[in-house]
């Protein structure tokens, strides 16, 4: 692989990257960012035989560029980190919190040598309560940390030791912003804020260990607007006066401001849009709806890999630019592709106006290329029971999988931009997706379901979902699901100067800019366009936003220095497709 840099890479800070307030959807006036140089060293297995040891730049994985150490974390080895820190004068209050925002993939943590908890999964975030673990003056944060990338029972979504093609380097370690809170004895665990579009009015649910109270204020532009009172389990409904009321949506990403105070002093900032996910009917097809409203989603398979930093953005300005560039092109959607996001991203899609599919990160125990790969291309799809067919047989890991699907969904809930789950794709470990399914939709009913994208229909979601590569795009509704075309083109161009890998993966080379456009926008213009109005297609997902190592078929390089696709262009095409 060679040294390719983003923009925002060449010269990182190295005192504290990505200094931003990691959770805008819960924000507190308490914030100590622990970013930065920390020690590390590498040891076989648990025990103290070292192997390697220096400086890491936190929160980069070790097999990043931008970690400053370049080296692979293997099966067996312990990545131990460490880092001093003192509290700053009137910092503490009653509880010190520690947040790690994803580690991959297992951690223990310890304060001052003392064991303060740990995580399994590299995609989610945790919390641990440190306050008995500190002393006066310096302290001292330890984590060991192990991964397994290819195999057992986690998540690992498209990373591979072995990489290539379609799958991408292994990282591990820290990958998102470490840092500590203060807060009072009784504080706002977490906030579940559900907005009723039809009633103009907000639900909410305050997680605390006392929420009765809880004071819901709502702000438009700097003003009150509106203000509530949680009862005793710390739920509510907040009405939205109508000469307040603004939908989102991304035309017009409108966001609320709200606060939320408890009895005990403890006031947490969040925020909220008000708009509405749904399927409806239309020309006598389902399709999906804004706000009540028909409306096409184009967009992007966005696989969320950069060159110098694998799943870690170089700076905050580098997740901003690839939404802002997506909508520049004229989509007003993008595929999260089987990784989750720093929550900033999530936060910057809701600002700035850009549906979010969500994939669940997959995982399987085993590849299985006749049933995962070739048997699709075929057109044939099998039925995912009994499970272990499309390489999820275990049951540890189907119910690693639930929980992970139930954090997930508590994670993003109060997200504005997120319109659809995709709890499979492509038979990638897939397993009961119809139970699955009604599982996903008893923890999320506001949001539609693409519960099989691509390949392994069951029949089931909301979604008839396909993927069509290396041939003509042909589709036809079942009459009961909306249809989607949840991935297509792929089209290959090679940018000398901006390559990552002397190999080349797409579904169909082009060794010209101009005949690379043209095929794009022919591509679109004969065989997506007509499909809206025969077939009453409803969203099209294009493969993909920026190349990836050996993917050299993204609208922009890998480093995003080059947009190979003219944006005036794109956004032409895009503006055609509409109900």
């Amino acid at each position: 692989m060679t040294a390719l840099y983003t923009p925002w890479g060449e010269h990182p800070d190295k005192t504290c990257p990505l200094p931003e307030y990691p959770r805008p959807q819960l924000r507190r006036d308490s914030y100590l960012c622990l970013n930065g140089l920390w020690d590390y060293t590498v040891e076989d297995g648990d025990e103290y035989s070292r192997r390697r040891s220096g400086k890491i730049l936190v929160p980069f994985s070790p097999e990043s560029l931008l970690s400053g150490c370049d080296f692979r974390l293997e099966s067996g080895e312990t990545l131990w980190y460490e880092r001093r820190f003192t509290l700053p004068e009137g910092f503490r209050r009653d509880r010190v919190l520690l947040h790690f925002g994803a580690v991959d993939q297992c951690c223990r943590v310890l304060v001052n040598d003392r064991p303060v908890g740990g995580h399994q999964g590299g995609y989610l975030p945790f919390t641990l309560d440190i306050t008995g673990a500190l002393v006066p003056g310096e302290n001292r944060l330890t984590a060991a940390v192990t991964d397994d990338p290819d195999g057992g029972v986690h998540a690992f979504g498209k990373q591979r030791t072995d990489r290539g093609g379609i799958w991408y380097t292994a990282q591990s370690g820290i990958w998102q912003t470490v840092w500590l809170e203060s807060t009072a004895d009784n504080y706002v665990r977490s906030l579940r804020l559900t907005p009723d579009y039809d009633e103009k009015a907000l639900r909410y649910a305050v997680r605390a260990d006392d929420p009765a109270g809880a004071r819901i204020t709502v702000l438009c532009g700097g003003q009150v607007i509106a203000r509530s009172w949680a009862d005793e389990k710390g739920l509510g409904v907040c009405p939205i006066p109508a000469e307040h009321f603004r939908p989102w949506s991304p035309e017009d990403p409108y966001l609320y401001d709200l606060e939320v105070t408890l009895p005990s002093g403890d006031r947490v900032e969040s925020y909220f849009g008000m708009r509405k996910f749904s399927v409806m009917e239309h020309q006598g097809r389902r399709v999906l709806a804004l706000n009540g409203q028909p409306y096409f989603q184009s967009g992007l398979l966005d696989q969320g890999y950069w060159s110098d930093g694998l799943y870690t953005p170089p700076a905050d300005e580098a997740m901003v630019w690839d939404i802002q560039t997506a909508r520049d092109m004229g989509f007003n959607m993008l595929r999260k592709h089987i990784k989750i996001e720093p929550l900033r991203w999530y936060y910057h899609c809701d600002r700035l106006g850009i549906i979010v599919w969500q994939d669940l990160v997959s995982c399987f125990e085993r590849w299985q290329t006749l049933t995962m790969q070739v048997l699709p291309f075929l057109g044939v799809h099998l039925k995912d029971r009994p499970s272990g067919r499309l390489g999820r047989a275990g049951e540890a890991g189907r119910r690693q999988f639930l929980r992970d699907m139930e954090d997930t969904v508590d994670l993003l809930y109060n997200c504005v931009c997120l319109g659809l789950w995709v709890p499979f794709n492509e038979g990638w470990g897939q397993f009961d997706a119809l139970a699955v399914t009604d599982r996903l939709r008893a923890l999320d009913p506001t949001r539609p379901i693409d519960h099989a994208s691509g390949w392994h229909d069951q029949g089931g979601g909301d979604l008839k979902s396909r993927h069509v590569y290396y041939r003509p795009v042909r589709l036809r509704g079942d009459g009961r699901r909306v249809l989607a075309l949840t991935e297509f083109g792929g089209y290959s161009l090679q940018c000398p100067g901006h390559l990552a890998s002397d190999k080349k993966f797409g579904y169909r080379m082009y060794d010209h800019a101009a005949a690379w456009m043209d095929a794009v926008e022919r591509l679109y213009e004969t065989e997506v366009l007509p499909l809206i109005e025969s077939q009453g297609l409803s969203a099209a997902v294009y493969t993909q936003l920026s190349d990836v190592e050996d993917e050299v078929n993204g609208l922009v390089t890998y480093d995003r220095r080059l947009c190979k696709m003219d944006p005036v262009r794109m956004r032409k095409i895009n503006s055609k497709l509409r109900f």
